[in-house]
């Protein structure tokens, strides 16, 4: 069989599939490497999901030395593409009928045959990884330039809870930066170039907040920053917040004594509700 379809002039090998068809071209670039002294391309042609599309590669291929390699879900279709190729006298490899037979006998029940189901479900992973990386290169006031690619930027005095919350919301996919009010520190420039309606201000107690510090002090092992832990600072810091928050027009939701879980519903619960179906920015 090899004799057969063996030639000099093999040059192509073309992926068709109903989706990216990133899979099968990685399955076949690594079956190329056996061959290192081959000068093989490798062309993916995405989203097939006709008989005219499949027409229109064969058309391409078939005065080509080359052959297909195609992962379409849609039985009708992979019929169609073999058919085509024999005709044309392509080689064409299926890399999902037999796999879907053999999974269909030992489930008996028949697949979903839905094009772009695997990419549509895992894109929801895709954007949750993009969120946390987002909330981690923005934590704490990072990265200041591109702070206008937030969806939700929180502000707030520090131990006010701004980064346990910023990361529970990525994981949710949300975009989220968050920036320390600290006194006597200016704020980034680019926190007025912002709609004042993604940011939100947490508000925590003073009980609270105080009760945060000293844990932090003493996982720190420290002691020498007094008005860190002064009642009377403190509460100074919070009233000073308030008027910050209030003259620029800032959302602000009370933390205290509230899990992180509830925090994080109504935040993006405003957020939704501000923006409707503009809450996401890549949508």
């Amino acid at each position: 069989m090899i004799d057969e379809i063996a030639s000099n002039d093999f040059q192509m090998i073309y992926i068709a599939s109903c989706g990216e068809g990133i899979n099968a071209y990685h399955l076949v670039e690594s079956t190329l490497v056996q061959f290192p002294e081959s000068r093989i391309s490798v062309v993916k042609v995405g989203h097939i999901r006709s008989e005219s599309q499949v027409d229109e590669l064969i058309d391409k291929v078939k005065d080509l030395e080359s052959l297909i390699v195609h992962t379409l879900v849609n039985s009708d279709l992979r019929k169609y593409l073999t058919r085509k190729g024999i005709k044309n006298n392509i080689v064409t490899i299926d890399l999902m009928g037999p796999i879907l037979s053999k999974i269909q006998a030992f489930l008996n029940k028949p697949p979903l045959e839905t094009p772009g189901l695997y990419r549509e479900i895992h894109q929801i992973d895709l954007k949750q990884v993009s969120a946390i990386d987002f909330a981690l290169a923005h934590d704490d006031g990072l990265n200041p330039d591109t702070l206008t690619d937030s969806e939700i930027i929180l502000l707030g005095l520090s131990r006010a809870g701004k980064t346990p919350l910023s990361m529970y919301m990525a994981v949710m996919g949300w975009k989220v930066a968050n920036i320390p009010l600290v006194p006597g520190a200016p704020m980034p420039k680019t926190l007025d170039m912002v709609d004042r309606r993604r940011v939100i201000a947490l508000n925590i107690n003073v009980e609270q907040l105080l009760a945060h510090r000293k844990m932090r002090q003493e996982s720190l092992g420290t002691s020498d920053i007094y008005s860190y832990v002064s009642k009377q600072d403190v509460e100074d810091e919070i009233q000073k917040a308030q008027k910050y928050y209030i003259t620029r027009g800032f959302s602000m939701i009370n933390v205290s004594n509230k899990p992180i879980e509830t925090s994080a519903e109504e935040i993006t619960e405003m957020i939704t509700r501000r923006f409707m179906a503009n809450a996401h920015l890549d949508n």
